[in-house]
């Protein structure tokens, strides 16, 4: 993708190569390599989990966390190296940066809302239902009373504990964008107001995830006392974790190439068909988040009791995404228009709430008294 297939997209190429080109990227990229090191960081997290007590979803969210924060980094490098000679340009790439970063966040706290309401549904009605209602091939959601191993109560306290963090983190950054991040003279061809989240801000938001992440490192989650569940053969538990830690590393290696070519290629959508950036941006971070989505729904689709590192993994995921955000502030700054900046937030904000509700709907069938 990064050596060859990029070239597609170059300026000489007619309209139909670069379409060419960008399907190719953003299908291989979304459906190979970011499935594939979703599954590899999907098989390693509980193995690291029980080796060095740190929480199942706090390592699952800094791995599928990171595909989020390359494409946000990579496009504010880029728009960086575009400062100098073409400054429209790397506000654009900059507008990108943050389109993708935040516009993940709405993805998967989205169908983290939707898995855990199939789950309340199946819980409610007392058998399992498809998690996409007539579709059979998406799998089944079974009622908590069906499942072998239940999560913990107290994960599930600190998933919403982690959402709640994460609302207030958010509303830090859109409020400090408002109010300190306002551009006066946008560059020409950027229409209405241009906010900014400015290097100081990114800072305190860097400390801020760097706390939030360090206070919930801990598992909470004892390892399986079910026999079916020990005994699942698992390929990474007789690894060393030397080589758990390099299959992580080359996956990380191929996230960034994948990236790279990813921004580029939705940058030249935008140019070839006068899309919005920012909208091309949000789009984008579906496949940042992809990960994060495969966990969850897997998780919900083949119970294994949890369901509640992947609801601190949502969390954790978000989190880690804005620690991203504050990066690229540091490195170059992220911009946002006004309305865009307005819609992204409050569709966050939103569905964080709407996904409280959902959980705490859940914790009323988790119960140890429950049959097995």
């Amino acid at each position: 993708m990064q050596f060859y297939v990029v070239g597609f997209l170059a300026s000489g190429n007619s309209f139909w190569v670069k379409i060419l080109g960008i399907i190719l990227i953003i299908g291989f990229g979304a459906f190979y390599v970011l499935q594939g090191t979703a599954g590899i960081i999907e098989e390693t997290t509980e193995v690291l989990s029980e080796r060095t007590k740190i929480a199942g979803g706090v390592l699952q969210s800094v791995g599928t966390a990171f595909p989020d924060m390359v494409l946000g980094i990579v496009a504010a490098v880029i728009s960086l190296r575009l400062r100098d000679s073409d400054y429209a340009a790397a506000i654009n790439f900059a507008i990108i940066a943050a389109a993708t970063t935040f516009g993940s966040n709405i993805y998967n706290i989205g169908y983290a809302i939707w898995c855990v309401f199939r789950q309340n549904s199946a819980n409610r009605l007392g058998h399992p239902i498809n998690i996409f209602p007539f579709l059979k091939k998406g799998g089944t959601v079974k009622p908590m009373s069906q499942h072998i191993n239940l999560p913990a109560m107290e994960e599930i306290d600190i998933s919403m504990d982690v959402i709640n963090a994460l609302t207030l983190l958010t509303m830090v950054v859109a409020v400090s964008m408002v109010i300190f991040g306002r551009i006066a003279n946008p560059p020409a061809g950027i229409t209405g107001d241009l906010y900014q989240l400015v290097r100081p801000i990114g800072l305190l938001i860097l400390v801020l995830t760097i706390v939030i992440i360090f206070r919930f490192r801990k598992t909470k989650r004892e390892k399986s006392p079910v026999p079916e569940i020990e005994n699942e053969e698992r390929y990474y538990e007789h690894k060393s974790g030397v080589t758990i830690w390099l299959h992580l590393l080359i996956s990380g290696g191929a996230i960034l190439l994948a990236a790279e070519a990813m921004v580029t290629a939705v940058e030249t959508f935008s140019v070839i068909t006068g899309l919005p950036f920012v909208i091309s941006g949000v789009l984008t971070g579906v496949v940042g988040c992809l990960g994060e989505i495969l966990v969850i729904h897997d998780y919900t689709t083949n119970p294994k009791g949890r369901i509640g590192d992947a609801l601190v993994g949502i969390g954790m995921d978000n989190v880690v995404t804005i620690m991203g955000a504050a990066i690229v502030a540091l490195i170059g700054g992220i911009f946002l228009g006004g309305n865009a900046l307005i819609l992204i937030f409050v569709l966050i904000l939103t569905l964080n709430s709407v996904l409280m509700w959902q959980i705490s709907k859940l914790k009323n069938y988790i119960n140890p008294g429950f049959p097995k």
